[in-house]
């Protein structure tokens, strides 16, 4: 493609990398991205994917910015609080790089309009808080196709990993990892059990990286693997995550074959 003077000087650190170049900022400008969530995770996300050019950045969220959100939600500001976080994305991306198309999806995520939703991407960050969700979002880029990089936060933890399980061979799903969600009230959320702020941006600019390495097909995918962050000692670990033979989803004989298990509040 012909990249304008200001696009050139824009992506000049992008094109000039030999594992980027102006093919792959090209690639950049053409991917679609969907953000599930516009909080802790989301917020880095759609930054960074705003800055390095990502053409359509779709984002996904029924809330409003709230006081208690700006501790770590680095997207929004003091000024819009009671504003629809949708719409307080559209507003950065908007100063940031106009070459940026945000869509902005202000319901929530559920299984009445998630299928509608995927139509229109290729990659899903999912930035979700709640395991029903996670597991919605998993099955449903299972069966559409579609890569899955998600992200999770817990007071000082964080954990990454990309699902490419509807491309066979030895891509693991979400259920290959946690087969079915955890008892109601086992697992807090960061409401009930708290967080460090800054722990979300470290998180989801890995996230960031990750997608655009999806995206320009660089570097070694984390499909296969689960990269945990415990930011209080300072350590990362990187586990291999084989695919189970016996998931419900991706596995030998599937149970799970379409979103019909999913009432319509499951999200």
């Amino acid at each position: 493609m012909e990249f304008t003077e200001d696009q050139i000087e824009r992506y000049a650190r992008h094109i000039i990398l030999k594992d980027v170049g102006g093919h792959g900022q090209a690639k950049l400008l053409g991917a679609r991205v969907l953000v599930v969530g516009a909080g802790g995770l989301g917020s880095p996300v759609i930054m960074y994917l705003a800055a390095a050019g990502v053409g359509k950045i779709g984002v996904i969220d029924d809330d409003e910015v709230s006081l208690s959100n700006l501790q770590r939600q680095i997207l929004h500001t003091t000024d819009r609080v009671g504003m629809a976080k949708t719409e307080s994305a559209a507003k950065v991306t908007a100063a940031l790089n106009p070459d940026v198309n945000l869509v902005t999806h202000n319901f929530r995520l559920d299984v009445t309009n998630i299928m509608d939703v995927l139509d229109g991407y290729d990659i899903v960050a999912d930035g979700s808080d709640n395991f029903s969700t996670r597991f919605l979002i998993n099955d449903a880029c299972h069966l559409a196709g579609k890569t899955l990089v998600s992200a999770a936060l817990s007071q000082f933890d964080g954990q990454i990993s990309t699902f490419k399980s509807h491309m066979g061979h030895d891509h693991s799903c979400y259920r290959c990892i946690y087969p079915q969600a955890p008892p109601q009230g086992m697992v807090p959320s960061c409401a009930e059990a708290g967080i460090l702020g800054a722990l979300a941006g470290t998180v989801g600019s890995l996230q960031a990286v990750e997608i655009m390495k999806e995206i320009l097909d660089i570097g070694e995918s984390l499909s296969g693997s689960l990269v945990i962050y415990d930011a209080l000692h300072a350590s990362w670990r990187k586990v291999k995550v084989r695919r189970d033979p016996a998931c419900t989803l991706c596995g030998d004989h599937p149970t799970i074959t379409d979103l019909s298990a999913y009432a319509p509040a499951a999200a």
